[in-house]
């Protein structure tokens, strides 16, 4: 049982608690803490109780929920923070931030980027401020915005320098600081040993004695901060502890908001920031379950760190963010792209405008929702363990072999056209699917789609089309078409495509010239006919959402109901869209199947165009399948690249740097290289690379294998052929395939 010092027990009752512990900081009737009863050291603080010990599940039970409603989604209430002229909060709009790129000392450089920031529709912009310098430096920034009328908030990023947050707190708005290195900082890597919890408690001092100044000037001066936990830099003694998890960022934020709480200082936000989408998402939640039980009802600052650049950049963020803002969490949200500040604006506030369309609160979201069948969700938000659904086996009785008609770790299935079949079109169509190509026979790859859909199905009087079909289909691509064009037309090795009701009416008969079975299902079917699903037995399964209903709670309804009946076939998500836009494209895939993914929910997408757009080449509509594929950390295609969005500390040309290394690293399927401009973020996002390139002074860059430095101070101008060479020394290099003579020859004739 934890137990408190006479101080700590105070500081509970004037918080307002039952049994010994704060079950509710936010009741009206509150009670201020005097003077006397702030905590003055380490022993005086209430600090939450044991997750290790068991005592916290002992003093307020299990952890129930994470979000408001797992029916509806309505944003989670969460009290208001000030930041100078806004404010964070469920009853305030979701605030849109980015940070500054420009050397911070550079004074008149970084008004002009904070002018162009604020021009664009940012809230606030964060800066860089690693030394006394910068936090001179941001004094006069601050001045200069408002001698030019501009009063957007600044937010200051602090690490190492408890010192000079409290000089640059005098300057700013808000004060970010990130528990793993602002005072918890002794990043070694090398593994500490506790031999029981109260030798890890012990090291509490040193936080709150390095902790306690900030907070109380930011008290005084009403300053927001956010405590701001990063998975991949967790301190040396949270990483022992913890280990590289979920729960160790949530506990590593908790003690720092144990400080914040017991001084009475409760303007500040959480973030849980990491690089992979999977960590971000459990993370947030799982800070967001534990503040439920605690009774606190701190603001959510959401985004997934060092997302990269383009269409994958807002992809990954995409899939973090939307995900998170489809429960109702989340209350200010930045997109990280190594990209400049303004042009992170677009898929910031697209987001943001995405998540409103989904509230409860929109009459037409509010319907959907409300029309979509009741159903128990038991997902585990705790942990996380992907279905994986059964994929199919060669059998003796089929001239093809079905087993690459999916693919275990995720599958893609490409929809293509009658005109792709015309004699001059099939080598393009080849290429679009992936393909290499042989003497014009095409053979598959590491990013080949798994089959292709076919809502008509060419003639068999088309002998160069039915030729094509029939040589993709002997290399295990999988031919599916909707049954009522096999029966029109058989085609052999097909798989027949059909809704639950035709499949049930026919008993799962199959058309001439069809193999197996493809069902799709609309999430409004009653509970009696998708247990039929089972004895059906297809191949596939597709969700296609009927639209008066909510994708995400009709599919999450879903697929209970395939956990509790023991339904093991795999389930395909049917996107269908009328976008244009590339980046829109990357946002609503990322928001709408993303948000299913990330729970393990689904084995591969089928993204097709509808309506009069068909902007989008068969080729970009696969490629932006396998990102999402890859961004959701199921199916790896391609180098996976976690590169920091740029800051004033940065020491080279990230944007210039980051694509050199993309040009001689991109075709290197499940290897992932980190790019950071930085010290500061370069050790610790280690933790979800092989290998990283980080600048360490200017023109030197330091080159790691995991978290471990290999080779210091490269020249600059040397440092992406070492990092190649790097790779090749640690087996996980291979050479880019040159082109098919044959292919580049059809190609051309074509």
């Amino acid at each position: 049982m934890t137990t408190f010092s006479p101080i700590a027990v105070a500081t509970l009752a004037a918080l307002g608690c039952a049994n010994g512990f704060v079950v509710k900081s936010t009741m009206p009737s509150m009670k201020p803490l005097q003077m006397s009863e702030y905590a003055t050291n380490h022993k005086d603080v209430a600090w939450t109780p044991s997750i290790k010990s068991g005592a916290r599940d002992e003093i307020l039970g299990p952890i129930t929920n994470y979000c408001e409603d797992l029916k509806t989604v309505v944003r989670r209430k969460t009290r208001t923070v000030e930041c100078g002229p806004i404010n964070f909060g469920s009853d305030h709009p979701i605030v849109r931030q980015t940070m500054a790129t420009t050397n911070t000392a550079d004074v008149e450089d970084s008004i002009a980027q904070i002018m162009r920031c604020a021009d664009k529709g940012f809230d606030l912009v964060r800066i860089t401020v690693q030394g006394k310098r910068e936090a001179n430096a941001a004094m006069k920034i601050r001045e200069g915005l408002f001698k030019k009328g501009y009063d957007i908030p600044l937010c200051a990023d602090m690490h190492f320098q408890p010192k000079v947050a409290l000089m640059v707190a005098d300057a700013v708005e808000k004060i970010r600081i990130n528990p793993g290195n602002f005072a918890d900082g002794r990043k070694d890597f090398e593994e500490k040993v506790y031999e029981t919890e109260e030798d890890y408690i012990m090291e509490r001092e040193y936080l709150f004695d390095a902790m306690l100044p900030l907070v109380e000037k930011c008290k005084a001066l009403n300053r927001a901060m956010r405590i701001g936990t990063n998975h991949g830099s967790l301190s040396s003694r949270v990483l022992s502890f913890y280990g590289d998890t979920p729960r160790g960022m949530v506990e590593s934020a908790i003690e720092f908001a144990d400080i914040c709480r017991s001084q009475d200082y409760h303007n500040f936000v959480f973030s849980m920031k990491a690089s992979n989408p999977l960590v971000m998402v459990q993370s947030y939640r799982l800070l967001a379950a534990e503040q439920y039980r605690l009774g606190w009802d701190y603001p959510l600052h959401l985004g997934v760190t060092e997302a990269g650049e383009g269409e994958d950049g807002r992809m990954k963020s995409a899939i973090g963010i939307g995900t998170l803002l489809a429960d109702g969490l989340g209350d200010t949200i930045r997109v990280s792209l190594t990209e400049d500040p303004e042009f992170e604006y677009e898929p910031c506030n697209r987001l943001a405008e995405i998540a409103s369309t989904r509230l409860a609160t929109n009459p037409e979201a509010g319907a959907r929702q409300a029309a979509t069948k009741t159903f128990t969700d038991t997902r585990d938000i705790t942990t996380f363990a992907r279905r994986k659904g059964a994929v199919l086996e060669k059998r003796e009785d089929e001239s093809v072999d079905a087993s690459g008609f999916l693919c275990p770790d995720g599958s893609v299935i490409s929809v293509v056209t009658p005109e792709m079949f015309t004699k001059e079109n099939i080598p393009y169509l080849y290429a679009g699917l992936g393909c290499k190509t042989a003497v014009g026979m095409p053979f598959k790859d590491i990013a080949t789609s798994d089959s292709i859909f076919l809502r008509t199905v060419p003639p068999s009087t088309d002998g160069d089309a039915r030729t094509a079909l029939r040589r993709l289909a002997e290399v295990s691509v999988g031919l599916i078409a909707p049954v009522e064009e096999l029966e029109k037309d058989p085609l052999p090795n097909s798989i027949a495509h059909m809704s639950l009701d035709d499949a049930i009416a026919r008993k799962g008969e199959l058309p001439p010239g069809a193999i197996r079975l493809a069902i799709e299902v609309h999430g409004d079917e009653e509970e009696d006919q998708l247990k039929q699903l089972k004895s059906l037995d297809p191949a596939m399964i597709f969700i296609n959402t009927a639209p008066g209903i909510s994708n995400l709670h009709s599919s999450r309804r879903l697929f209970e109901l395939i956990k509790s009946e023991d339904i093991q076939t795999s389930v395909i998500h049917h996107y269908q869209t009328s976008d244009s836009d590339s980046n829109e494209l990357a946002l609503q895939m990322g928001t709408r199947v993303g948000s299913l993914l990330t729970d393990g929910l689904g084995d591969g997408v089928m993204v097709e165009q509808v309506g009069d757009n068909d902007g989008f080449t068969l080729d970009f509509l696969r490629k932006t399948s396998f990102s999402l594929l890859q961004g959701c950390r199921m199916r790896s295609t391609k180098t996976e690249f976690v590169s920091c969005p740029s800051c004033g500390r940065t020491l080279f040309d990230l944007q210039e740097t980051t694509a050199k290394i993309t040009e001689e690293t991109g075709h290197l399927p499940g290897v992932t290289v980190a790019v950071m401009g930085c010290i500061v973020n370069g050790p610790g996002e280690m933790a979800d690379a092989d290998f990283g390139y980080v600048g360490t002074i200017p023109g030197k860059i330091d080159l790691y294998y995991g978290k471990e430095v290999v080779r210091k101070n490269v020249p600059e101008e040397d440092a992406v052929l070492e990092l190649v060479d790097l790779i090749k020394e640690y087996g996980m290099w291979k050479d880019k395939e040159p082109a098919e003579e044959e292919e580049e020859e059809s190609l051309v004739a074509a």
